[in-house]
């Protein structure tokens, strides 16, 4: 579809808010940011983020036959914030993001543990979402928008997160051999300066997708204005077999807040997935994300779309963070 100005590559389902916190079977504050997969017999789950009305978030699970309708939204919350256990989730535990490891045969959730330093990444893994191992904390404060990759490279474990350092909030990459021991830290993705729709402040939104010509990134971009900020949408494509190297990067967004529900909420003018499904024709892309911090919508794509449209209004990049591609390695610990 195109817009007389710009093609649309998410198109917006009807029934959207698909999910609100005045469907959930217990008092609950908002409902946003969920994170998606695909379970084997083909029902999607969401772990959503729900904020009680305290003010405190902790993830539930929504399960759909066709992932647009008919949720089934667990009676109690699916993963609760333990700071008993684990101080850094004294605050809740917000916006997830779930990688399904083929070869461990088990769900990984990347998530922001919210204590007394600030947000930081927390691990953990489950088969069945019922019951969880936790890893504690990835990253410490302030860290977040961390998500893995579905694939161990050299037998570690991939993550991209978004640290805020002095240097700005660029999206960095980091490995593991255990889920435990994080190391080899550098940016992946750096934030652009000035006038820019992405300037300062990027982040990963759901995690990277596999595609023939490489990893499709779908990132946040946040422009600040006189009167807020604004949360948009870009792409990036990442060398399938060394995903330190960009190949593409989009030039302008592609996706932001444009319909009621998008622009008046708890935080107006955001919109913010944490997941993605890709369905069975390998092509079909469903969006899950937070509408304005408020409720949880869905939008339809194509990876050949998004591809194509990167091709287009891509820019090329010169391997990692400007590094020459020829010079790019990927120096995974030992």
């Amino acid at each position: 579809m195109r817009h007389a100005s710009y093609e649309i590559l998410f198109d917006r389902d009807d029934s959207n808010p698909i999910l609100n916190a005045h469907e959930w079977p217990y008092p609950v504050h908002t409902v946003f940011n969920p994170a998606a997969t695909l379970l084997k017999d083909g029902t999607t789950l969401l772990l959503c983020r729900v904020e009680d009305r305290r003010g405190m978030s902790h993830l539930c699970a929504a399960r759909s036959n066709n992932g647009i309708d008919g949720w089934v939204i667990d009676s109690k919350p699916t993963f609760m914030a333990d700071p008993e256990n684990y101080p850094d989730e004294l605050w809740g535990v917000e916006d997830p993001r779930i990688t399904y490891s083929e070869e461990d045969g088990f769900y990984l959730i990347a998530y922001t543990a919210f204590g007394k330093s600030g947000p930081g990444v927390a691990i953990a893994s489950t088969t069945d979402f019922k019951e969880f191992k936790r890893y504690g904390l990835a990253m410490q404060a302030d860290d977040k928008d961390a998500a893995f990759f579905p694939k161990k490279f050299n037998g570690s474990y991939l993550l991209i997160h978004r640290p805020t350092t002095d240097a700005g909030s660029n999206m960095w990459i980091s490995y593991s051999p255990d889920l435990v021991n994080w190391g080899n830290h550098k940016v992946l993705l750096p934030a652009r300066r000035g006038g820019w729709w992405d300037a300062n402040k990027i982040g990963l939104s759901p995690p990277p997708i596999e595609t023939e010509r490489g990893w499709l990134i779908i990132y946040h971009g946040v422009r600040h204005h006189a009167s807020g900020s604004i949360y948009r949408l870009g792409l990036a494509l990442m060398d399938k077999d060394n995903p330190e190297i960009c190949l593409l990067r989009s030039q302008s967004w592609m996706f932001g807040p444009e319909v009621p529900y998008e622009t008046v909420g708890d935080v107006a003018y955001a919109v913010f997935p944490c997941g993605t499904t890709v369905l069975p024709d390998g092509d079909t892309i469903h969006m899950y994300y937070g509408a304005a911090d408020t409720c949880v919508c869905m939008a339809v794509g194509s990876i050949k779309k998004l591809l194509k449209w990167l091709d287009a209004n891509g820019t090329e990049m010169s391997g990692i963070a400007g590094m020459p591609a020829e010079k790019a390695q990927l120096n995974v610990p030992s």
